[in-house]
């Protein structure tokens, strides 16, 4: 198998396990919200709790991603690169969600199948594009750049026109 391959596979697998600890994580939030904080609104149960769940798995995802799964691709950690990536990663789930939701409801329309299978059905489309999102947008390998051999280039002396004797 080759480099890159391998690459490939061992994100994945980091990818995967961080996303099955942000289901949890979602689904542990939405029901604390929803049962606890935002019982009797309508809001706050079905679009509030919602929202803060998914939230609260998007940062746990990215935290697990940026200092594990895709370490390697970080030339630098900081506060500032933690919060230029997190944004763009929270801009991917936010699509890979709303690209979820439609493919949800398509696949409902279409089949008649449980909202659960239709869910898991489009789970697999939205998380694979989330994962290429990661793998090749916001977690990208940077090319390495070739350093010039100095052999090629004339030495200081000569340069300045006063060479040595």
């Amino acid at each position: 198998m080759s480099n890159r391959l391998e690459d490939m596979l061992k994100h994945f697998a980091g990818y995967f396990t961080t996303s099955l600890l942000g289901t949890v994580v979602d689904t542990l939030v939405l029901w604390v919200c929803s049962h606890w904080l935002f019982p009797g609104s309508y809001f706050g149960r079905n679009i509030l709790s919602p929202t803060l769940s998914f939230e609260c798995a998007v940062l746990i995802n990215f935290t697990n991603s940026y200092f594990f799964v895709w370490k390697d691709r970080i030339p630098k950690h900081s506060s500032s690169t933690y919060w230029k990536h997190y944004a763009a990663y929270n801009a991917s789930c936010t699509g890979a969600f709303l690209l979820k939701m439609f493919l949800l409801q398509l696949v409902l329309l279409i089949t008649g199948f449980d909202v659960v299978i239709c869910n898991l059905i489009a789970l697999c489309f939205s998380g694979t594009l989330n994962f290429l999102m990661n793998e090749k947008v916001i977690f990208k390998k940077k090319k390495a750049i070739p350093i010039p051999d100095a052999s090629n280039y004339p030495d200081a002396d000569t340069a300045a026109g006063t060479e040595a004797e």
